[in-house]
C-alpha cells in the first residue's frame, strides 16, 4: 500500500507516476495510417484511440472492464444556504446510488461499467472554509488515500465522480485559489439569485481565510472529502497505468490540485463533457482540454464521464477491428 499520510508522502507519489508507454501510441498510430479510411477521417476517435493505447500499453488495446467510483462528502458551508437542497440530501442520495436508482447507475450499466459508492464521513462535514481550512492536511490526505485506493487494479479506465451538498460552492473556491480571477460559482442545484449571491460571498470568504496554499493545500482548504477522493483516485490511476475520463466542474476543481502539484498529472485524462456550470469551459481551456460531449449536463455523479465511454468504446471498436488496406484488398490513396 502506497504511503500517502502527508502531503509530502502524496507529492513523493505523485513525482513517481508513470508515463505514457510511447512505442504502443506510435504502434497505434501505425496501425490507424493503414486503416481503410481516409487519413484524419474519424476526428477525434483516432487521437483517443491512440492516447488510450500508450497508457495501456498496447497499440491495440480491448476496453473491457471500465470503473466508475462515486464519493459522496459532506460540507461545512452548506450551513451558508449555497444549495438548492439541504445537506440531508447527501446521505439520501447515497443510498440511492446503492439501490441503483440514479442518473449514473443507468449509464454505468449502459457503458458495462463496475460502479462503486463510497460515502466519506458524511456524520461529519468538513468545517465552513469561510472560517477557515475544510480539512487538516491529515482529513485530506485521509480521503485522498480512499480515492487511491478505491482504484480497481483490474480496472482498464476510471471515471470519478462525486455525490455533496455544496461542492459546487467548494470547486469554484478551489478554481478562484488556483486560477485566480472572478465568476467561478455558478448556480449548482439551481440557486436563485439570492443563492448565487451567498455562493460568491462563500467563495470570497474562503479566499480571505485560506490565502497562498499549493494544490494539495489548496484542496484540504477549500475542498471536501470527495473531492480530495477524486483526485486521489485519478492519481492512483496513473499509478495503475489505468486512462481516465474527468467528469464535469466539480472532477475537473479536484483534478487541478494535481495539475498544480505536477505539471503534467493529467496526460492519462480526458474531458468526458461540457458542464452547464458556466465556469467548467474556463477550467477547461486552463488545462488545455477539449471536451468529448457537449449535452448541457449538470447533474454531477460522473455521469457525463460514464456517459462519454461509449464514445471511447466506438474510437477503440473502429481502431481495433477495421480491416487494414492490406486486408481488404482495397488500394491506398
Amino acid at each position: 500500500m502506497t504511503d500517502l499520510r502527508s502531503f509530502d508522502a502524496i507529492r513523493q507519489a505523485l513525482a513517481a507516476l508513470p508515463a505514457a508507454d510511447e512505442a504502443a501510441r506510435r504502434g497505434a498510430a501505425e496501425r490507424d495510417a493503414q486503416l481503410t479510411k481516409p487519413p484524419g477521417s474519424l476526428g477525434r476517435l483516432e487521437d483517443l484511440a491512440q492516447w488510450y493505447a500508450g497508457w495501456r500499453g498496447d497499440p491495440r488495446p480491448r476496453l473491457e472492464r471500465p470503473q466508475v467510483l462515486v464519493f459522496a462528502g459532506n460540507h461545512g458551508v452548506a450551513a451558508a444556504g449555497v444549495s438548492a437542497f439541504p445537506a440531508e440530501v447527501t446521505v439520501q442520495m447515497v443510498a440511492n446510488f446503492r439501490a441503483g436508482g440514479a442518473a449514473v447507475n443507468q449509464l454505468a450499466a449502459l457503458a458495462g461499467a463496475r460502479l462503486d459508492v463510497h460515502a466519506l464521513e458524511l456524520e461529519r462535514p468538513t468545517a465552513d472554509f469561510r472560517h477557515g481550512p475544510a480539512m487538516s492536511e491529515a482529513e485530506a490526505c485521509a480521503a485522498f488515500a480512499a480515492g487511491w485506493e478505491a482504484v480497481d487494479d483490474g480496472a482498464d479506465l476510471v471515471v470519478a465522480g462525486e455525490m455533496g451538498i455544496g461542492n459546487t460552492t467548494a470547486a469554484a473556491a478551489i478554481a478562484a485559489a488556483l486560477l485566480g480571477g472572478e465568476g467561478w460559482a455558478g448556480r449548482g442545484t439551481g440557486v436563485d439569485d439570492a443563492g448565487l449571491a451567498r455562493k460568491e460571498a462563500a467563495v470570497a470568504a474562503a479566499l480571505r481565510s485560506n490565502p497562498g496554499r499549493t494544490g494539495l493545500e489548496v484542496l484540504a482548504a477549500l475542498g471536501g472529502r470527495e473531492l480530495a477522493a477524486m483526485a486521489g483516485a485519478v492519481a492512483g490511476a496513473r499509478a495503475r497505468g489505468i486512462p481516465v475520463i474527468l467528469d464535469g466542474f466539480i472532477c475537473t476543481a479536484a483534478a487541478l490540485c494535481l495539475r498544480a502539484e505536477r505539471g503534467d498529472a493529467l496526460d492519462h485524462c480526458v474531458a468526458g463533457h461540457l458542464s452547464a456550470e458556466g465556469a467548467h469551459g474556463r477550467m477547461l481551456d486552463a488545462l488545455g482540454m477539449e471536451p468529448l460531449l457537449r449535452l448541457g449536463l449538470r447533474l454531477g455523479e460522473g455521469s457525463g464521464a460514464a456517459l462519454a465511454i461509449g464514445v471511447l468504446r466506438g474510437a477503440l471498436a473502429c481502431h481495433r477491428g477495421m480491416a487494414t488496406f492490406a486486408e481488404a484488398g482495397v488500394a491506398a490513396g
